[in-house]
C-alpha cells in the first residue's frame, strides 16, 4: 500500500474473523413432548468420514445409522452455473438417512462373569474403495471392520417369456416357453414338426427361429447390504475407550485404560502393544489412558491422554514404551489449588488433532485446552467451559455427574473449537488470535434461544512470556454462561465439526442435530 509521499506503509494486521451465525439445518429422531426415551435409542458416537459427504451414529443398542449428504448432488448444475458468473454458492447442507445396521449384540463374559453391553463407544471411518463405505466400531472389548456397499437386485425380465406361463416373479418354468403360435418343442424350440419319440432328429425351418429368445437378467434396483469383514477381539482386558485409524490407511489403533494395541486392518488375530502404563504391582497405579489419537498426516505419531491431564505424544520408530522417545505435554498446578476434585476434574476425556496435525485439542471436566506440539510449555489456550460448577463439585460427585465425558472437536480450517455441556448444550470459541468468540448453543430448532455472548478473560501465563494463553467462559456460580440454571439429567457428549464446512452434528439423547452457519 503507497503512502501519500511515495514511501510503502506497512497493512494492519487482520483482525479475528467475527462470531458465526448459527442456523438449525435438520433434526432425526426427534422425540415429541412428553415422549419417553429408550435406553437402547440414545446416539454414543457419532463421526463424520474425510470428505464429509457420509455421517455415521452409533447407539447404546449396538446399532450404526448412516447419513449420506444430498445437497452437494443436487445443486452440481447450479453451482456450476454460479461459478461461471462469479457468484457466491451458498448450499444448505442436508443430509438423509442411507442405511442403518446391528454392529453389535450383548454378550457375557463366563471366564470374569461379566456382562458385556452392545453400546457403540465409537466409531472411525476407512478409506473407501470401488465405491464401497469402510468403517470401524467398537464397545467395550469388540472392534468390527464393516463394509456398506450398494448391490445389484437381479430379476430375470420378463419380456422374454411368455406372461400368462410365467413361474414366480418371472423366473422360467421347467420348459422353456415360446411366444409363437407353432407347436413347441421339448427342448424349448419351436417348429413347424413336433418332436417324435421314435426320431432323434429335429427338423428346424432353413430360415432359422426367429421367435426363440432367451431369458435375460436385469438389475434396475439396489439395496445396501453392510457386512461385516474383520472381527477384532480378546485383545484388551480392559474397557476400550477409543479407536483411531493411521494415515497409511492400513493399520490403526485401539486404546483401553492400561493399553494401547496396534492393528493392520487385514489382520484380526493379531495386534502388537506398542503402550502398556500397567505398574508390576497395581497398588502402584497413579494413573489410565483416557484418549488415544493418531496423527493426521504423520502415521508413526500418535498422541494420548491420561486421568492426570497431561497429553503424551509417542514415535513408533522409537521405543513406545520409553519415557525418552516421547513428548509430555502438561500444565502446572497454581500454588494452594489442589483438592479433593483436582485429579478428577484434570482427567482428560477426550483429545483431537488439529487438520494440519500442529494443535492437540483437549477436553477436561472443566476446560479446553489448546496444545502446540512443538511448544514444552503449556497449553496456548484455554477455554472455561464449567468454571460456573465449581462451587458445586460436591453435588456432582454425589450423583456421579463429575464423571461425565464430553468429546470436543475443531472446525476444519482450526479456528474455532467445539464442546458440549449439561442442559443439551455445547459451546463454541474462536482461537484464533485476538478472538473473543465464545457462543453458547442449545440442541434445539432455535439453537440461539439462550445465547448471550459472553466476554472473554484474556490473561497472560505467568510461566511463560512465550505463550499465548486465553482463557473464555463464564465464571458465575450456580448458572450457565447466560444466567439459566442446569439440568444435569439432560447432558450433550457427543458431537463433530463437519471436516470442510462450519456445519455440526450433536447428539441429544436419541436426536441427532445438525447446525451450520
Amino acid at each position: 500500500m503507497k503512502g501519500g509521499i511515495g514511501g510503502e506503509v506497512a497493512e494492519a494486521p487482520a483482525g479475528p474473523p467475527p462470531p458465526l451465525e448459527w442456523k438449525f439445518s435438520q433434526v432425526f429422531g426427534e422425540r415429541t413432548a412428553g415422549e419417553e426415551v429408550q435406553e437402547v435409542d440414545i446416539i454414543s458416537a457419532i463421526e463424520f468420514d474425510k470428505s464429509g459427504d457420509h455421517l455415521a451414529t452409533g447407539d447404546r443398542g449396538g446399532r450404526v445409522v448412516l447419513f449420506e449428504r444430498t445437497d452437494t448432488k443436487e445443486q452440481v448444475g447450479s453451482r456450476r452455473e454460479l461459478e461461471r458468473v462469479d457468484y457466491p454458492v451458498s448450499r444448505h447442507p442436508e443430509f438423509r438417512y442411507k442405511t442403518e445396521f446391528q454392529s453389535h449384540e450383548p454378550e457375557f463374559d463366563y471366564l470374569k462373569s461379566l456382562e458385556i453391553e452392545e453400546k457403540i463407544n465409537k466409531i472411525r471411518w476407512c478409506q473407501t474403495a470401488n465405491g464401497a463405505l469402510f468403517l470401524l466400531s467398537t464397545n467395550d472389548k469388540t472392534i468390527k471392520y464393516w463394509k456398506v456397499q450398494e448391490k445389484k437386485v437381479k430379476k430375470i425380465s420378463e419380456m422374454n417369456i411368455d406372461p400368462s406361463k410365467a413361474a414366480g416373479n418371472g423366473s422360467v418354468a421347467s420348459s422353456s416357453l415360446c411366444s409363437s403360435p407353432k407347436q413347441c418343442l421339448a427342448n424349448g424350440g419351436c417348429g413347424d414338426k413336433a418332436y417324435s419319440s421314435s426320431s432323434n432328429d429335429l427338423s428346424f425351418p432353413p430360415e432359422g427361429i426367429p421367435s426363440l429368445r432367451l431369458p435375460m437378467v436385469t438389475s434396475n434396483e439396489t439395496s445396501l447390504l453392510a457386512r461385516c469383514r474383520r472381527v477384532y477381539a480378546h485383545a484388551h482386558d480392559y474397557h476400550i475407550n477409543s479407536i483411531s485409524n493411521n494415515s497409511d490407511g492400513e493399520t490403526f489403533i485401539s486404546a483401553d485404560d492400561l493399553r494401547i494395541n496396534l492393528w493392520n486392518l487385514e489382520i484380526s488375530n493379531q495386534s502388537f502393544n506398542i503402550v502398556d502404563v500397567k505398574p508390576a504391582n497395581m497398588e502402584d497405579l497413579t494413573e489410565v489412558i483416557t484418549s488415544a489419537e493418531f496423527h493426521p498426516t504423520h502415521c508413526n505419531t500418535l498422541a494420548y491422554s491420561s486421568s492426570k491431564g497431561s497429553v503424551r505424544l509417542i514415535d513408533l520408530r522409537q521405543s513406545a514404551l520409553c519415557d525418552s522417545h516421547s513428548k509430555l505435554f502438561e500444565e502446572q498446578e497454581a500454588p494452594g489449588s489442589r483438592s479433593f476434585f483436582t485429579e478428577i476434574i484434570a482427567s482428560i476425556s477426550d483429545i483431537k488433532f488439529a487438520k494440519d496435525g500442529r494443535y492437540i485439542l483437549s477436553r477436561d471436566y472443566m476446560t479446553l485446552k489448546l496444545w502446540d506440539i512443538n511448544m514444552d510449555s503449556g497449553p496456548v489456550s484455554t477455554f472455561q467451559v464449567h468454571e460456573y460448577l465449581r462451587p458445586k463439585l460436591c453435588d456432582l460427585y454425589e450423583n456421579d455427574s463429575i464423571f461425565d465425558k464430553f468429546e470436543c472437536c475443531l472446525s476444519g480450517d482450526g479456528s474455532r473449537v467445539a464442546t458440549g455441556s449439561y442442559s443439551n448444550l455445547f459451546r463454541v470459541f474462536g482461537c484464533a488470535v485476538g478472538s473473543t468468540e465464545a457462543t453458547t448453543l442449545e440442541a434445539s430448532k432455535n439453537p440461539m434461544r439462550r445465547q448471550v455472548q459472553t466476554p472473554s478473560r484474556p490473561s497472560r501465563s505467568l510461566s511463560s512470556s512465550l505463550t499465548r494463553v486465553v482463557r473464555r467462559g463464564a465464571d458465575n456460580a450456580g448458572v450457565d454462561a447466560n444466567g439459566n440454571s442446569f439440568d444435569f439429567t439432560t447432558k450433550l457428549l457427543h458431537l463433530a465439526w463437519h471436516p470442510t464446512e462450519n456445519s455440526i452434528a450433536c447428539a441429544a439423547a436419541n436426536s441427532l442435530y445438525m447446525y451450520y452457519a
